[in-house]
Formats: C-alpha cells, structure tokens, sequence
C-alpha cells in the first residue's frame, strides 16, 4: 500500500523544479508509505511522478517506484495490491518475459507491454489506483480498481494536471488555489459525504470506480475538454469503464444461481476462501479486524481454517453498553482459536481524534465511525501491517435495515404515506423527544441511542417522497431543503438522484444494494477505512471485493440473503460451519460513537464555535438560521439533531483545517 502522485504541465520547469514538487507532493502523504520514497520527471513533457512505499511485497529495493518497464516505454507509480500477480507472471514468463524482482508492479509494467493497458487491467484481480506514462504516445492513463477501494483524484492548477492518492498533494503544488466548490458542499450536507466524481475544490475530482482515464499530451492547451464524468458529458476525453457494477447487477439479476442455497453457499464459501488465500500473501505480518459480526467473523473463521498458527485479530469495545461488541468478538475468537487483542476505548481516547478528522479525512467527511475506524487501525498496527476486513458484506448480502422498511414504505399507497409524513412532521421536536424519554426505562439501551428525535422526521421525509427517487433520496438526507441551506448553490446530479444510471434490476431493494455498491460503499465505507488505516501506515484488504464475489453475490436470489427480518442468510449459512448460532444470532449493531451526549457535554465548546450564528453568517456558506435553531434545541435536549449538525460541523473544521 502507498500514496502516489503526479504533476504534468506545459509550460517550461527544470527538471529540478519538476522532481522538488513532486517530492513535496508526496511528503504531504508520507504516512501512506513510510519505508521509501521515489520520484521520476520527464523535464522534456513537463511530467514528474511521485511515490511513497509501504513496503508488502518484495522488500528489496526491486520493488521501488516509479518504476520503468523493461523495455522503457512505461513508468507507474501505484497504490494498492495486485493479488494473483504470481499467476500473470506464470504466463508472462511462458511468453519470454524476464524479471528482476519479485514485485507485483514489475509484473503490471510486462502485462502492459504484452497485452496493452486495458486488456491487461481487466485481468487483474486486486485493489488498485494507479498513473501509467506512455512514453512513446505521450498519454497518461489514470486507472482506479472496479470497486473503488483505493482512492484517486485528478484537476487542475491552472493548466497544470494534477493527481494524488488525497487532496492535501494538491496543496502543495505552488499553482494549486482551492476554490470550495458550494454545489458540493450541498451534496456533503445530504449524503454526509462526496461522491465522485466530485470533490470539494473546483476543477479537482474523483476517478469513479472501475475506469481507466488516458489523457493525451494535447488536454493541457485544452483544459475544459477533459471530463470526469464516465457517461452523459459529450467530452471526448472522459473516463472509460472497463467493470461497470450497474452492468454486473443486471447481468447476475438476469442470469440468477440456479442451485439450492446449501450449494450456493458451497460457492460462496469457494470463491472467499480463494479470495482470501490471494490477500493473505504478505512479506509483512498480517491480522483481521474482528467484530464479532457476520462479515468479519466469517473472514476470520476462514483465515484460520487455511492458517497453520493462530490468526492475529482485533476488536475495539466502548464502557457503554448500546455500542460495545467487544464481548461478542471475544467469543468468537475463542471458538475460533485466534490471537486476539482488544481495546477499550474511553470517550477521552475518541475525543482526542476529532480535532485531527479534517487531516484525516481530507474532504469534509460525516460518518462518526472514522474515530473507532482510526482507533482500531492504531491498535492493529502495533502488531502486524496488513490486516483484512469485512467491509463489503452489507452492500453485497443485505445487511442494512434499510433494505427492509424503506421497500414496504414504497408499497404504502402515496396517499397514506402523505397523511403519515404530515402527521409525523406536526408533532414538534420536544414532544418526540419527551415520549423517547418516557419509553426509556422499558427499551434496550441500543434502542435507547436509536430513538432520537431526528427520526420520524427522517421517517416523514421517506413518506412524503412522491417517486422512488425521492423515496431514496429522503432516506440517504441528513438535511432535506439541503440546496437552500447552502448559499447560491446547486444540487449536482449523483446516481440515485438520476434514475437513468439505475440498474435494470428487479426491486427496489435490489436497487438501494445497487445505488449502494456504487455511491455509499466506495465514497464513504472505503474512503473511511482507506484514510484511517494509511494514516496508520496499515494496509487493509477486503476479500468480499474480490470482483468475482461481487459478480457471484449479484446472481443470488434475494431470498439467499434476506428472508422475513433475517439479513445475509446465505454469509451466515457459511459462518454457521464454523461458528455456533449463538455467538452470532443477535442484532446487528454498527460501529459508531455516542455523539449526541458528547455534543451536549465534552465537545459543547468545540461545536459551540464552529457554529457561532454570527461566524457562519460572515463566512457566508450556510444560512445560519436552522443551524443555530437545531442547535439550540440540541443542547437543551428538546431535539438530537446529531445526523444533521455533525456534517455541518466536520464542514467547519475541514474548512478551518484547510482555509
């Protein structure tokens, strides 16, 4: 794993001037790869690539980047794992390639000369971003693996093209500005997050999954010819798909496993454990995160049926109860054998990340489970450099409660769904928060942090959609109106607002999998776990992104994953060979922090400045009328409006981080 980055321009620069920006670009991310540092210019076409290395395979200096093909027309710098390079060398070497080391990049730089790019991008099987300099077309070809685990982004400085594994690179090129983009600030204050292909600066923006961009020596006279977007731009030079999840879903939907769900676990169970044997080679030790829950207990159990010696894993766990798995991760690791170590994190240890979320996260970035995400990170990489998680497993088998209420919500005739929004949204907020408190000696303490008083509003904002859009839409919200919260801005169009890049699938909740495959899991699931664990200098691998699982999940039946209010029947089918029932059967959980107190007690100050009425009116962003509103009805405790004030405030202090 490491951080790679880039700068490409016209205009006359030395080769020193080249090779010093480059190497500055990369310092800003040295935390990526720790162990090396190279950089390579072509003073001739104005290019410099830059690369920082944590060293996984091949640790001998054979492994250094950028790296030069054998026959010289390529240079790369690349982020990520290619996992089945030994195959590819195989039949590489049948072919009359030699090879110096033992590195999976060496093998790319051969597989590029012997089949060209694109062909040989489709045979890889890994996660990966990497820039490939043509050296006789003079083109540079941006790739980004098919689900979108390892980050890149690409714009503009001027007339200078940048690139980098994160945007804090582009700070430090001398032409770069860093105009807020306010269009965007709109999406992040819906989603809680960026989805590419925007990014929060103009002219900078995301490569989306699964495509390859080239980029002919001639876009730099023409900036505004280059698009980022993979369809409906016009532009002639724009990304290019080479695994398109929409593809994939309509494709499995149409083509489903005909077999019983016993045989379509054996397969299941086949294809992970290959998935995993490939991300478990490593020169470096290796571990797993371990919950306790289905994806990643099901992870661990088949790490340790191929492993000799007791897997390494990991868990974090909280003092309160609503939010700690800690104790069921303990279990299963004991059943299971494994070595396995656990944290308990105090509120003292949480509060100390929030300060450092902007530098984390890059972007302004709402999901609160970074802090443990980060803090499970830390721990692990005291003890190994590779660790492997479940991520993927909800997008993929239906692990979201919201597969469940938001499709019967779209089977209430819109009549009653109107009447039941209006309803909701007429009673005020103390009055829900009131009745919460009344209900709480006989709730759960996980019901109890799950009843707050933003929640029938959400609710009325799902009931009240007239569409399936908006349906989507109200569900995904953490503000509605959020256009008229931010000044002057619009709302840019994303995949589940736009029902022409909607699958052909056959309902709505194999659609929300789908909109979730392509927004929610590559723009803020693996965003979360790719900044908190390279900020730790640990490599995370995800084996239920393996695109062959991904392809076999999309030709299961939906009964194979959820059936009545069970979710990942089929995962669990697997995990059940290996795991009693009883340490896994229990609810679902997630992995978060409790913020609302917080924001009440400890972080009041923080939040109370970032938020002062008279500092948002003289930035000029927000309209700071129903931020101080929800504001002041929070801290009286007459409304939680966390899911709406946390992405304002990680906002703010991304922008006072970064201005």
């Amino acid at each position: 794993m490491c951080g790679i980055v880039g700068t490409w321009s016209q205009r006359a620069v030395s080769k020193a001037e080249l090779g010093a920006i480059a190497d500055r670009m990369g310092r800003a991310i040295a935390y990526r790869g720790p162990d090396d540092a190279g950089v390579w210019v072509d003073e001739e076409n104005g290019l410099a690539l830059g690369h920082r290395r944590l060293s996984i395979i091949d640790l001998s200096p054979m492994g250094h980047q950028p790296m030069v093909s054998a026959h010289g027309r390529y240079v790369i710098t690349f982020n990520g794992e290619v996992y089945n390079f030994a195959e590819l060398r195989k039949e590489l070497e049948a072919r009359g390639c030699q090879f110096r080391g033992h590195s999976d990049t060496e093998v790319m730089l051969a597989a590029f000369e012997e089949w060209g790019v694109e062909a040989a991008v489709r045979r890889f099987v890994g996660m990966f971003a990497f820039a490939l300099w043509d050296r006789s077309q003079r083109v540079l070809h941006l790739v980004r693996d098919r689900l979108g685990i390892k980050p890149l982004y690409f714009g503009w400085a001027g007339n200078t093209l940048l690139f980098a594994s994160e945007l804090k690179a582009f700070h430090e090129h001398p032409e770069f500005e860093g105009e807020i983009d306010r269009d965007v600030v709109a999406l992040f204050l819906r989603y809680g997050y960026v989805p590419a292909p925007y990014a929060i600066y103009r002219r900078v923006y995301k490569l989306a999954p699964g495509c390859l961009l080239s980029i002919p020596s001639t876009i730099l006279d023409h900036p505004s010819e280059l698009s980022a977007l993979p369809e409906g731009s016009g532009a002639e030079i724009r990304p290019m798909r080479y695994w398109s999840a929409k593809q994939v879903a309509e494709k499995g939907c149409g083509d489903p496993f005909r077999g019983s769900e016993e045989e379509a676990a054996d397969r299941l169970e086949e294809l992970l454990n290959e998935a995993i044997s490939l991300r478990m080679i490593a020169d470096v030790p290796l571990g797993a995160f371990l919950s306790g829950g289905i994806d990643s207990s099901t992870i661990v159990a088949l790490m340790q049926a191929q492993s000799s010696r007791p897997v390494k894993t990991f868990t974090i766990g909280y003092q309160e109860a609503g939010y700690d798995e800690s104790r069921h991760a303990a279990a299963v690791a004991r059943h299971l054998g494994t070595d396995h170590t656990a944290l308990e994190v105090t509120p003292e240890m949480a509060l100390e990340i929030i300060p450092r979320l902007p530098v984390l996260a890059d972007e302004p970035f709402a999901d609160v489970s970074m802090i443990p995400t980060f803090l499970l990170c830390e721990l692990t990489r005291r003890s190994v450099t590779v660790s492997l998680s479940g991520d993927g497993g909800d997008e993929l088998f239906g692990g979201y409660h919201r597969y469940f209420y938001v499709q019967r919500i779209a089977q209430i005739p819109p009549l009653a769904r109107r009447f039941m929004a209006k309803t909701l949204s007429s009673v005020p907020p103390h009055r829900w928060q009131a009745l919460f408190q009344t209900l709480r000696p006989v709730l759960s303490e996980r019901m109890q942090f799950r009843l707050t008083a933003d929640k029938p509003f959400r609710i009325a904002e799902m009931l009240g959609g007239a569409t399936e859009e908006a349906i989507l839409l109200g569900q995904v919200s953490h503000w509605n109106g959020h256009c008229s919260v931010v000044l002057d801005a619009k709302d840019p169009c994303t995949a589940v607002a736009d029902r022409s890049r909607w699958a052909s699938v056959p309902g709505l909740r194999e659609q929300m999998m789908h909109l979730d495959l392509v927004t929610f899991l590559p723009d803020s699931v693996l965003t979360k776990t790719d900044r908190a664990s390279m900020a730790t200098s640990l490599e995370a691998r995800v084996p239920m992104l393996d695109h062959r699982v991904v392809e076999f999940a999309w030709r299961l039946p939906s009964t194979y994953k959820i059936q009545a209010d069970q979710i990942k029947c089929v995962l669990r089918r697997i995990l059940y060979r290996y795991v009693p029932h009883a340490l896994v059967d229990r609810p679902k959980m997630g992995f978060s922090v409790p913020v609302e107190p917080w924001l009440r007690g400890p972080l009041r100050e923080w939040a109370s400045e970032l938020l002062d009425e008279t500092r948002l009116k003289q930035e000029g962003i927000f309209d700071p009328k129903p931020i101080t509103r929800m504001w002041q009805q929070h801290l009286s405790g007459a409304g939680n409006w966390r899911f709406q004030l946390w992405p304002v405030l990680t906002f703010q202090a991304w922008k006072e981080a970064w201005s």
